[in-house]
């Protein structure tokens, strides 16, 4: 879904919430791991678990947006709601406050959104309006000016996203370890 592209993020939203950045082209790699799923967000006031589920932060993404966070709020796993439950609108809200974070601190071409809570097909569409909305118009750019249909975007390997992921890696890694030596 960002071949071709110099920066994207990618957010996994499933039991957790994970994710990554790369910037000119490369993977942004800091003194650990970046953790995207454990950015800080403002609570809604309609969320009946407002402090979440995270051990570690109170707030923070993953806490509030995780398969784990919406089963506990809710009493059911998310494959299990129907389309017209309040679930969707606040986990497209938590959803929406990270890809707007993710806009305004890494400028990324475009942003993928994967795992097994973004299966329900609702959802993504939300998640673009209401990262509009929090945007308000500040960041001027034309990726930005279609209702990001095709700025905010599932995986294009669906499912398989990370596991072909980590098979590339592990043959880039393989190739760097031949050349080695």
């Amino acid at each position: 879904a960002a071949r071709g592209l110099n920066g994207c993020v990618y957010f996994t939203v499933g039991t957790g919430i994970g994710g990554g950045v790369v910037s000119g082209g490369k993977i942004i790699h800091g003194l650990v791991h970046l953790e995207l799923g454990h950015v800080l967000l403002r609570p809604m006031p309609n969320d009946p678990l407002p402090q979440g589920v995270c051990p570690f932060h109170i707030g923070c993404a993953e806490g509030l947006a995780c398969g784990v966070a919406m089963e506990r709020r809710w009493g059911s796993r998310a494959e299990e709601l129907p389309n017209d439950h309040p679930a969707w609108e606040l986990e497209a809200d938590y959803l929406a406050q990270l890809c707007a974070d993710a806009v305004v601190c890494y400028s990324p071409e475009r942003i993928v959104m994967g795992g097994g809570v973004m299966h329900n097909p609702i959802l993504l569409p939300m998640i673009r309006q209401k990262t509009t909305a929090l945007l308000g118009g500040y960041v001027k750019d034309a990726a930005l000016a279609d209702g990001l249909e095709t700025y905010i975007v599932a995986p294009g390997l669906g499912d398989n996203s990370g596991a072909v992921g980590a098979l590339l890696l592990a043959a880039e890694a393989i190739d760097r370890e031949q050349l080695a030596v």
